[in-house]
């Protein structure tokens, strides 16, 4: 049963995608990189400042 599985996803990865080889062709792969990576850095600089808001809040709940 987990041999399948293994084999299935091999098999799955070795195919050919339409739309990444098309992605690629044009130029807007990485496009497509740049806006995760822009997504991702905001979402982690967000949390930052939450992080830091939360804290300053428990500082001064704890006084």
């Amino acid at each position: 049963m987990i041999y399948n599985l293994i084999m299935g996803i091999f098999l799955m990865l070795q195919q050919d995608i339409e739309m990444a080889d098309n992605l690629r062709s044009d130029g807007k792969f990485w496009i497509v990189i740049m806006v995760v990576a822009v997504v991702t850095l905001g979402i982690i600089i967000y949390l930052f400042t939450l992080d830091r808001k939360v804290r300053k809040l428990e500082e001064l709940q704890n006084k």
